[in-house]
């Protein structure tokens, strides 16, 4: 293991990372205090050492780049969401071509979101320490035992790479990752829009049209405020404080400041922006509020149609040998319900073969449902011969 804390340090591992065939990168982060994911740690193993960079230390790591824009090395993340976002941060570029260990676990049997302590303890027989698992990684020095703690991250992602790519490929199954690679390694994915941020408030469903239009507005607020001040976008306003100014239509700074904590997260200044925020959204006509795209108990139908369909995906999941919300998100069996068929991944490529074609004829009433005894048993409406495909339930 090699710890890199220099210039002359960080040029000597791009050269030789540049004979490498493929990368294994893990990162080690603090977000508690910050809006962005301050970066502590880069772990990357090549073909036959692991560097350990500090980009505290060295504050300018943008010439990583070259690495992971290399199409003749292949990058290894597992669960690489948040490593690829910081190494874009860093570096200006997201790496490709790329291989996420966990979504090729989903495809061959394990859970959705399977650990990679597991993963090595199933596939390479090892067990992971776990000792420094919650440490601050921003002060310095770093021990012994964190520093073998970050190493061991990307220590068997090379080996987890190479016998998980046989095995897809013998499933014939390599290509069905392409699609959740390429948007992994979208920079658009890392992208957050100020303006589509009311979509996660919580208990944002509490509100009518009307008052989500204001909430619309004040979280986009909130989420610019944030990005500006580098800080947890709570510390500016809490998503119940928004939903409660929106769902009592504050009209004035008292309004707001009846509210608990918005006297002490709120300043008189941002107060009175806030309330002209949410008169704008209050005064946007109706075609112009927005909706929220989620099931609820006024859609009976709905929730009917989405009980079969988990049935039957959970079939399908349990013969094939992935994981169920891999195959079948359930925000994309809401679409299918909803009818919304040609923006549901279940009707396109590898998921419509095994699920989405027999979805469909469910839907259409083609096909039947039925238990014997605790297994679950589908049949064709027009005949009176049941489908083999059986599973406990």
């Amino acid at each position: 293991m090699r710890y890199i804390d220099d210039e002359k340090g960080l040029a000597r591992f791009i050269e030789e990372a540049k004979r490498s065939e493929l990368l294994a990168i893990d990162t080690e982060f603090l977000r508690e205090k910050t809006y962005y994911p301050k970066a502590c740690l880069i772990q990357v193993s090549t073909d036959d050492r692991i560097y350990i960079i500090d980009p505290i230390a060295l504050p300018d790591v943008s010439a990583i780049g070259v690495l992971l824009e290399d199409e003749g090395i292949v990058k290894v993340f597992h669960a690489g969401t948040q490593d690829i976002e910081i190494l874009l941060r860093l570096t200006g570029t997201t790496p490709w071509p790329i291989f996420d260990t966990q979504m090729a676990a989903a495809l061959l049997g394990f859970s959705h979101q399977v650990g990679l302590g597991q993963l090595v303890s199933t596939i390479c027989g090892v067990s992971l320490k776990k000792a420094d698992s919650f440490t601050d990684w921003s002060r310095r020095p770093l021990s012994e035992s964190q520093l073998d703690y970050a190493a061991g991250d990307v220590a068997f992602l090379p080996e987890l790479y190479i016998c998980m790519r046989d095995m897809l490929i013998q499933k014939g199954r390599m290509d069905w990752l392409d699609p959740d690679l390429e948007e992994l390694a979208d920079a658009d994915h890392y992208t957050v829009d100020p303006n589509e941020r009311f979509r996660h408030l919580k208990r944002g469903n509490q509100l009518t049209r009307k008052q989500l239009s204001a909430a619309r507005e004040v979280a986009a607020w909130r989420e610019r405020r944030a990005q500006s001040l580098d800080i947890p976008r709570k510390w500016v306003l809490s998503d119940e404080q928004i939903v409660e100014a929106c769902r009592k239509e504050a009209k004035s700074i008292d309004d707001l400041y009846m509210i608990r904590g918005m006297r002490e997260r709120l300043p008189v200044k941002d107060a009175r922006e806030v309330i002209s925020l949410m008169e704008k959204g209050f005064r946007l006509p109706e075609d112009e509020w927005p909706a929220l795209d989620r099931a609820s108990s006024s859609e009976p139908n709905v929730d009917f149609a989405l009980d079969l369909m988990t049935a039957v995906s959970r079939l399908a999941a349990k013969e094939n040998g992935i994981a169920l919300q891999t195959l079948a998100p359930s925000s994309e069996l809401t679409k299918l319900a909803r009818g919304h068929v040609d923006e549901c991944i279940l009707m396109k490529g590898w998921r419509k073969r095994i699920l989405g074609d027999e979805l469909t004829r469910l839907l259409a009433g083609d096909l039947m449902l039925s238990l014997d005894g605790v297994e679950l048993q589908m049949s064709n409406k027009r005949s009176s011969h049941a489908k083999a495909t059986r599973t406990n339930v």
